[in-house]
């Protein structure tokens, strides 16, 4: 295999590679095991290395000679897992060490597809104890080694930074998908609530759970979509709604398409590099011919303790077993301050913060019906160094886990699909990202628009690991 910076290729430059012998699915994965072992160390990004990954790839080539081609784009490709999807021959920990947590060894609906795709399943990645805690696991974010990655799909986004995976999995509750593809400057889609089967996946918040991918670039999350999305009748939240080509739009004009914005809320709380980034994102969708709209929503002042509510009821009734037999005193302190938060939610705050969603629920189907798409800043600051509980964002304090999840949420309240996509760097040289957002199950022309940013912006930097 020609070294050529094989780690860098996109997942779709990696099938084509595979499709016509540039290289093999044992020469592939065996590239990405040794960068891993090299550039790992630093970063923590894996919790656990199949021990079949080699075993997978022989198989791969061996199938691959025998059919004459490939089985599809992602047959041969190296993929990551974060820990808390169950597999069959890798162990969960959803990234507790408490005794007396166990998981099922049997592949979620997730796994099952990406096998199924002809995918070598190389690894688990590093997550917050049950994709929970606000203690950050030893993950490092690849362009700064002293900052976070972000959470809690941190380890998933991480590895595709660092070039050791072309495609990741995460969850999404509150942004765990979004919130570290902005600060690793990868790409990360939440789809809409219902497109991809959850089982099999370790529960955080029933309603708002989003499993989705973290990729290099926009048509590689497109690509991987197209075999991830469909119905499961094992999943009660699994719509059975058609799944069309999300790479089929990919590639259009932004002529004539319809951007919301948001002004209050999304637009007038960010550091100004941020601010300054999305700005001139919006500028130049304008000057390829997007037309933009302006809005307002007064509710989204309430959104915020409505998830709070809703996240820590349902993760409390989750962990409720492991508190009757006293597993839960095992978990980290902060998990363990987590669930008995959720225990005093009481059924009035829950029940309020369900009308608080099904209003703006309301309020977002009535500017989609003015607008095709709503585009806000991912996060409104840039990854910040380890160790810190609150930050200032312009001029005022609050929690990491207010600043993380403030421009995320909403779309995880409404089910909406959401993806974030890198469009710059701060002064310090750290990615910031765009979040795209579109109606119920038309994720493809969130990808439309999401590849037309990404080619109008051309980045191209990539970390440099020791």
């Amino acid at each position: 295999m020609k070294s050529v910076s094989i780690e860098w290729t996109s997942l779709k430059g990696l099938g084509e590679g595979l499709a016509k012998g540039h290289f093999s699915s044992v020469e592939l994965t065996q590239h990405l095991l040794d960068r891993i072992e090299k550039h790992d160390g630093s970063i923590q990004s894996f919790i656990h290395i199949s021990e079949h990954a080699m075993e997978q790839a022989h198989a791969s080539d061996h199938r691959r000679r025998r059919r004459g081609g490939i089985l599809g784009p992602l047959d041969g490709i190296p993929v990551a897992l974060k820990d808390n999807y169950l597999t069959a021959d890798m162990p969960t920990t959803a990234g507790s060490s408490a005794a007396g947590v166990d998981f099922a060894n049997e592949d979620s609906a997730c796994a099952q597809r990406l096998r199924t795709a002809g995918c070598v399943l190389l690894g688990k990645t590093r997550t917050h104890e049950f994709a929970w805690g606000t203690v950050s696991p030893p993950v490092s974010n690849p362009w700064d080694l002293e900052r976070i990655p972000g959470g809690s799909s941190g380890g998933s986004a991480a590895s595709v930074a660092a070039g050791f995976v072309p495609l990741a999995m995460g969850s999404d509750t509150g942004g765990s998908v979004r919130i570290p593809a902005s600060f690793c400057g990868t790409v990360g889609i939440k789809p809409t609530f219902g497109r991809i089967s959850r089982v099999g996946i370790v529960p955080h918040s029933w309603s708002l759970d989003h499993p989705g991918p973290l990729t290099r670039t926009v048509e590689d999350a497109a690509i991987t979509m197209n075999v991830l999305a469909g119905y499961d009748p094992r999943d009660p939240a699994c719509q059975d709604q058609p799944v069309p080509d999300y790479t089929a739009g990919i590639g259009a004009s932004l002529r004539g398409l319809r951007i919301g914005v948001i002004d209050n809320h999304f637009m007038d709380r960010n550091t100004s590099d941020v601010q300054a980034a999305v700005t001139d994102s919006i500028a130049a969708m304008q000057n390829s011919g997007a037309r933009i709209v302006h809005f307002r929503i007064p509710l989204l002042a309430y959104g915020l303790a409505a998830i709070y509510a809703i996240e820590l009821a349902s993760s409390g009734a989750y962990h409720d077993r492991h508190v009757a037999t006293g597993v839960s005193r095992a978990y980290q302190k902060d998990v363990r301050d987590l669930v008995e938060m959720g225990r005093l939610v009481s059924a009035v705050d829950y029940l309020k913060a369900e009308q608080v969603r099904t209003l703006l629920c309301e309020e977002f189907k009535r500017i989609f019906e003015q607008v095709d798409v709503v585009v806000t800043p991912t996060e409104p600051i840039t990854a910040w160094k380890k160790g810190r509980k609150t930050l200032s964002v312009a001029g005022e304090d609050e929690s990491v886990l207010a600043a993380s999840w403030r421009l995320t949420y909403p779309f995880n309240l409404t089910g909406l699909p959401a993806i974030s996509v890198p469009c710059g760097f701060d002064k310090e040289g750290m990615p910031i990202g765009l979040q795209i957002a579109g109606r119920p199950f038309d994720e493809g022309t969130v990808f439309k628009c999401a590849f037309a940013v990404e080619n109008l912006l051309n980045l191209n930097r990539k970390p440099i690991l020791a």
